[in-house]
């Protein structure tokens, strides 16, 4: 019997799961789980990667005392990176919710119109995509003498083996790999001024890296919703919502989809385990977990949605409007999105409401875009445990909600490194 190890890293906590089969099943036991948060550095938002670090090793020490584990594979949210010179960081390791884009993103777009951009890449407009991050470095003097761009996961595992590894599904969340050939797009980096040693070939899932502590380091699909997605037992080809932090919501398609309507709909093309994934980026629950944090740290998930569902407020709020992204209350930029007072449950069902709202938008504009209809709707993730959540969802899309409240990504982990395993005898 194979054991491998998924070590999953969402923007607000961490976990080491371990996988193995029986009788063909998946089998998976959590052995470690850590908190993971943004610090404020310098007045920039930013990510303590010496304590991921710790968690990463402290996860599989504790794996390790349980099960004679063959592989590991770690993934995280993307955009985000650790630049390196050699062997020392170059730090602080900046998060994607950082202000720090808000005059890179007009500098890139004069020198690439964003619909040459678009057209290359597939990816929509974030404020936070890698490549508008990469070049308030360069405004800021921070790639001199830079030789290495590691995403999250590739530095982490970097740490362990020494390989300064590239991965697929995650390169392709920055806005600079393309959708014609699958790499680093030259151009893109030629007339942005990059330094061209920090694009190497991409590498896909499944390729076994190096060694730690006499474990195989292999890549997954450590974007996390390349793994999430790859972790979803789903029936044919149906639309999905990987829901936590974030709401990624798309479907599989065969090839990119990168016409105006797309762009139009700010729809990206990111990399999977032999398909593309047709997805946007929706605010998710993080509206929520900011209002919990801000109104009601005492109270837990359930009893919020219960009480939001209790309530008769009807307003609506833009989710995926850029006041919510980073402010310094939520609160308060519920209260200027709505001009209305209201009660503190009411905050909530707005939120519940406005993000059920954005997911019948969006899957109308996918339909529309795609050619297709679709009768389901997956949802995988926290938020498939959000019962209220769900039957909005069902409501306002018409679609039959097939809520699945397991750890998809670390199963979409698991899936990639056993089956490497076990076929190849690795």
């Amino acid at each position: 019997m194979k054991y491998s190890l998924a070590i999953d890293i969402g923007a607000s906590s961490g976990r080491h799961i371990v996988g193995w089969k029986d009788n063909g099943e998946l089998q998976t036991k959590e052995v470690y789980r850590f908190l993971n948060g943004m610090t404020e550095l310098n007045g920039h938002l930013t990510w303590d990667i010496e304590a991921l670090l710790y968690h990463v090793k402290a996860g599989i020490a504790a794996a390790k005392k349980c099960y004679p584990v063959e592989s590991l594979s770690i993934d995280t949210w993307g955009v985000d990176y650790v630049l390196m010179k050699g062997d020392k960081e170059v730090l602080p390791c900046c998060a994607y919710r950082d202000s720090r884009t808000e005059t890179s993103v007009s500098e890139v777009h004069e020198l690439l119109p964003f619909p040459e951009l678009y057209r290359r890449t597939g990816i929509q407009f974030q404020p936070f995509n890698t490549v508008y991050q990469l070049y308030a470095d360069k405004m800021a003097s921070r790639l001199d003498g830079v030789t290495d761009l590691l995403m999250i996961p590739e530095y982490l595992m970097y740490k362990l083996c020494g390989v300064k590894a590239h991965e697929y599904t995650d390169a392709t969340t920055g806005g600079m790999v393309s959708v014609e050939t699958g790499e680093f797009d030259e151009e893109i980096i030629d007339r942005l001024g990059f330094p061209p040693e920090l694009f190497p070939k991409l590498s896909g899932p499944g390729t076994v890296i190096g060694e730690y502590e006499g474990i195989k380091v292999m890549l997954c699909a450590t974007h996390d919703t390349g793994s999430a997605v790859e972790g979803i037992p789903m029936e044919g080809n149906h639309p999905y919502i990987s829901s936590g932090t974030w709401s990624l919501l798309g479907v599989k398609t065969l090839r990119p989809i990168t016409n105006a309507e797309s762009m139009e709909c700010n729809y990206s093309n990111e990399g999977g385990v032999g398909y593309n994934r047709y997805q946007k980026n929706i605010m998710g629950l993080w509206l929520v977990n900011e209002l919990r944090r801000e109104l009601c740290p005492e109270k837990d998930f359930a009893q919020i949605a219960e009480e939001a569902e209790a309530g008769t407020f009807d307003g609506l709020v833009n989710a995926n409007d850029p006041a919510f992204l980073a402010p310094q209350s939520m609160k308060a930029a519920f209260d200027a999105a709505l001009r209305v007072p209201i009660k503190e449950a009411d905050y909530f069902r707005c939120a519940y409401r406005s993000l059920a709202q954005s997911y019948r938008q969006a899957i109308d504009e996918l339909e529309s875009n795609t050619g297709r209809s679709y009768e389901k709707l997956y949802i995988v993730g926290g938020g498939a445990k959000n019962e209220y959540l769900n039957r909005l969802t069902e409501e306002a899309t018409g679609k039959k909600v097939i809520a699945l409240p397991i750890e998809a990504t670390a199963i979409g982990n698991l899936k990639i490194q056993l089956e490497i395993l076990e076929h190849d005898q690795i």
